[in-house]
C-alpha cells in the first residue's frame, strides 16, 4: 500500500513529492479508527509552521482532509462503527498521508458525513468550513441582526462564511477582487447587502461600510490579510488590494470583533487606543491549533517565542 509524501531539500528551495510503500496498519486500538479513503483534498503544506513547531522531518505526509468509510474501530471508540461514512482532518503530526487507500485516525478528528454530500464535496469543504465556523461562532459570537464584512467573499473560505452568516440571520457585506468575483457574489441568494469591488484599487472600503451601516460601522470583520504599511512600501499587486489595518479599525463598530488571518499583525499605540475606545476585540484565526494532537498542543503552547530584541521568553499554559 503506497502513500504520497512531501520531501524538502536541505536548502529549502526545492520540493519533491514521492510515493512510499507503507506497511500494513497495526491492529486498531483504543480510540483509533481505520478508515478507507474515498476522497482527499490537497491543501498547502505550511513548512514555516512546521519549522516553528520543531516538526520537520525527511518525509511529510500529503493530504489531510479526508472522507471515507470506517473499516474498523478500537475498543474505546464510541462515536463510530464499521461502515459509517465520515469526513475529517488528519492532525498536523499524523504519520499517515490522506493520499493513501487506508489511514488510521483518532475518532475525535472525524464527524459523520451527511448522506446527500458527495465524497469530494465533503473532503473539499471540511477545512474552510471549520475555519469559517470557528471565526463566526467561537471568535466573534455571530448572532441574528449583526453586520459582517467578509473580505474576498468569492474565495472558498469567504463563500462558506457568507452562507453561515446568512444562516444566522446576519447582514453581509463582502469585497470582490475582480469583475468575475463581483458577478459571482451578486448571484448569491439571499442577496449580499453590498458587494464592494476593490479590483481597481480606487474604492475606499471604510467609507463604503460606514455608508452601508449608517455610520455605525460593522459588528464583525473577517479579513483575508491586511496591509501593515503604506502602498509604496508594499509593491506586490496582491498586497495593494488588501485593506490597510487603519481602514479595518475605522470601519469597525462599537463592541466589534476583528478576526484576522494576518499572523504578523502589528498594532501601534494609537491603533490600540482606538480599539480601546470602541471596546473592540482582535482575534487571530489559526485553524492549525485545533488540528494538533493533545501532545503536540502541549508542545505548541510551551514553545519559546522570541521578542524583536532577541530576548527569549517561555509561554507555558
Amino acid at each position: 500500500m503506497k502513500g504520497l509524501y512531501f520531501q524538502q531539500t536541505s536548502t529549502n528551495e526545492e520540493t519533491m513529492f514521492v510515493f512510499q510503500e507503507r506497511e500494513n496498519l497495526p491492529v486498531t486500538e483504543d480510540y483509533f479508527v481505520k478508515l478507507q479513503v474515498k476522497a482527499c483534498a490537497l491543501s498547502q503544506i505550511n513548512t514555516k509552521l512546521l519549522a516553528e513547531m520543531k516538526m520537520e522531518k525527511d518525509f511529510f505526509p500529503v493530504g489531510r482532509e479526508v472522507a471515507g468509510v470506517v473499516l474498523d474501530v478500537g475498543s474505546k471508540v464510541s462515536f463510530f462503527q464499521p461502515d459509517d461514512e465520515v469526513v475529517g482532518i488528519l492532525p498536523l503530526d499524523s504519520e499517515d498521508p490522506g493520499l493513501c487507500e487506508v489511514v488510521r485516525v483518532h475518532e475525535h478528528y472525524l464527524v459523520h458525513k451527511p448522506e446527500k454530500v458527495t465524497w469530494t464535496e465533503a473532503a473539499g469543504t471540511i477545512r474552510d468550513g471549520v475555519r469559517a465556523y470557528t471565526a463566526l461562532h467561537y471568535l466573534s459570537h455571530l448572532s441574528s441582526g449583526k453586520s459582517v464584512l467578509i473580505m474576498d467573499g468569492a474565495s472558498a473560505f469567504g463563500t462558506i462564511a457568507i452562507q453561515l452568516a446568512h444562516h444566522r440571520g446576519a447582514r453581509v457585506i463582502s469585497t470582490a477582487c475582480s469583475l468575475e468575483d463581483k458577478q459571482y457574489l451578486e448571484r448569491f441568494r439571499p442577496p449580499i447587502a453590498r458587494v464592494i469591488d476593490i479590483s481597481a484599487g480606487k474604492v475606499h472600503i471604510a467609507e463604503s461600510c460606514l455608508e452601508e451601516t449608517g455610520g455605525l460601522g460593522v459588528d464583525i470583520v473577517l479579513d483575508a490579510g491586511v496591509r501593515l504599511y503604506n502602498k509604496d512600501d508594499e509593491a506586490p499587486v496582491k498586497l495593494q488590494l488588501l485593506p490597510h489595518k487603519h481602514d479595518i479599525i475605522t470601519l469597525l463598530g462599537v463592541g466589534g470583533h476583528w478576526v484576522t488571518t494576518e499572523e504578523n499583525l502589528q498594532l501601534d499605540p494609537p491603533d490600540s487606543h482606538c480599539l480601546f475606545l470602541k471596546g473592540a476585540t482582535v482575534a487571530f484565526l489559526n485553524d492549525e491549533v485545533w488540528n494538533l494532537s493533545n501532545i503536540q498542543q502541549g508542545k505548541y503552547l510551551s514553545t519559546h517565542f522570541k521578542r524583536c530584541d532577541g530576548e527569549v521568553i517561555s509561554w507555558c499554559i
